[in-house]
């Protein structure tokens, strides 16, 4: 994530309105959004009346959220899953993929924990992933036109160009960076990462860490996934 363009080439859509649905579905209040980036739905969520706690460990990108005007309290965090407060939640999110960016069996393994841990008895864990037999990254190295935005530093046209390295030890690399379109000058230059973890994994790591009543809806649908399925979106239940 580059908190710079984050929100203008990441719009409003399906997926949101999902979750914002099936948030309403738990009757939750209090409510964590872990890795909430730029708070794009942090303060979609807070608007919606949750009371809410966002975590994200990228500095710049608490600072952009905070920024923004929206209706509703939010407390900003910086700081990751291991800041949540022990049973304290009604629901937690983690929305945008962000299930994707533990890249070791280890550190999701943490994630979950904590994220069991901070749920109060009865408490609601929803995250979405991709499913990795759909591919996704077949589709996005077909694509070599940049993403466009502008700086909203100084009003200058932006691209974001990305470069795709490909799996390496079951993790997917790929670079982004930012230029200014007028002058060619590179900006930003990021690394990225990501694991695909195929449903059957994420379903029994959810068992292992505790969890109960773990259903996977397929593409932002109250549907069951299938293997088809491009997205899946997991929701579950601490005992």
């Amino acid at each position: 994530m580059i908190p710079l363009v984050y929100d203008q080439i990441n719009g409003w859509g399906k997926d949101d309105e999902f979750f914002l649905a099936l948030l309403k579905k738990t009757n939750a209040k209090k409510i964590a959004d872990l890795g909430c980036g730029t708070g794009r739905l942090t303060t979609h969520f807070a608007e919606a009346g949750y009371h809410i706690t966002a975590i994200d460990p990228n500095e710049e990108a608490i600072e952009y959220a905070k920024s923004k005007e929206y209706l509703g309290e939010v407390t900003w965090i910086v700081g990751d899953s291991t800041n949540l407060p022990t049973n304290s939640f009604d629901a937690i999110t983690m929305t945008a993929n962000v299930a994707q960016v533990f890249l070791t069996e280890e550190s999701w393994r943490n994630v979950i924990s904590d994220a069991y841990r901070a749920l109060k008895s009865g408490g609601h864990f929803i995250f979405d992933t991709r499913n990795p037999l759909a591919k996704a990254w077949e589709q996005w190295e077909k694509d070599v036109t940049p993403d466009v935005a502008t700086n909203p530093l100084n009003g200058e046209s932006l691209e974001i160009w990305t470069e795709y390295e490909g799996f390496i030890e079951n993790v997917f690399t790929f670079y982004e960076t930012v230029k200014n379109a007028r002058t060619n000058e590179v900006l930003i230059h990021k690394k990225m990462q990501l694991k695909f973890r195929t449903q059957e994994e994420i379903h029994e790591s959810l068992q292992q860490a505790g969890f109960s009543q773990i259903q996977a809806y397929g593409d932002w649908e109250f549907k069951q996934a299938t293997d088809k399925t491009k997205s899946f979106i997991f929701h579950c239940v601490k005992k």
